[in-house]
């Protein structure tokens, strides 16, 4: 099957795919900021993301409930907003791993991803993939794993020794399913993680998608790219098309913001 070039409308547009969990909704404001500086055109941002998310399942964080990754409307938007122009899409593929504590198997996991990334592929995109935390989370201690399952994941059964050799084993599938699309496999770095193990550190988010705009070969900036306080606010008070909010369904119509200079962000 030939690849569908898959870019937005309005001429010379850059189109940025986002695909992963808090890490990105964590850092989106960072991103916006890499983009505006690192893109060779005005952007628009088609961000799948969210705490606790998932590629495959649904994912519930106290009251608040998203679809999966695969299952949400970012798949449709793409194809009603694409049509011809320069700039190749590019996309980043993150946060994999939840649904092990969700008792998911790697292959469950992997397969989630493999065709995610091959919808993807299918469209002429330039896909970076994300690896696992693997140096953080071997660092993890069984008092340290009570903690933070009580704290994120409160229903998470499986023992410490079984998540260490899944997220390994998830780790490797991840790697093949680059390989398979020549994307480009991204090393998560010990020290970019804190405590909790799977949130990268503040100050080491403008790091990862530094090293996520070099694998889209994007040129480098003259400056670290910053939002401003403003925008920063604007970001993060903007919710995804759908999801459910103490079983109520609430609808966000998207884009869910534009910035002055053109960018413009969807979320899902």
């Amino acid at each position: 099957m030939a690849a569908v070039e898959l870019t937005a409308v309005e001429g010379d547009r850059q189109t940025v795919i986002v695909l992963g969990a808090s890490n990105v909704s964590r850092g989106l404001s960072r991103l916006v900021a890499t983009v505006r500086s690192r893109a060779a055109s005005p952007a628009d941002l088609f961000v799948a993301a969210g705490h606790g998310r998932a590629y495959g399942v649904n994912s519930r964080v106290w009251m608040r409930r998203l679809p999966s990754i695969l299952a949400c409307g970012l798949w449709q938007s793409l194809a009603k907003n694409a049509s011809e122009a320069n700039a190749r899409p590019v996309a980043v593929v993150t946060d994999v791993g939840n649904e092990l504590l969700y008792g998911l198997g790697v292959a469950q996991v992997a397969g989630a991803v493999r065709e995610a990334v091959q919808r993807l592929a299918d469209r002429g995109v330039t896909i970076a993939i994300t690896g696992l935390p693997l140096a953080s989370i071997a660092s993890v201690g069984a008092i340290r794993y009570r903690a933070l399952r009580t704290a994120f994941v409160p229903g998470c059964q499986l023992p410490l020794p079984m998540l260490k050799e899944a997220a390994e084993w998830l780790d490797d599938e991840l790697r093949a399913i680059a390989a398979a699309v020549d994307g480009t496999f991204i090393e998560q770095r010990g020290d970019w993680y804190g405590l909790d193990a799977i949130h990268v550190r503040r100050r080491c988010i403008d790091r990862l998608w530094r090293e996520v705009a070099d694998a889209w070969n994007w040129p480098t900036a003259a400056r670290l790219a910053r939002a401003s306080v403003r925008e920063w606010a604007a970001i993060g008070s903007r919710a995804a098309e759908t999801r459910s909010l103490a079983r109520f369904m609430l609808h966000t119509p998207q884009p869910a913001w534009r910035s002055r200079d053109g960018l413009r962000l969807w979320l899902y």
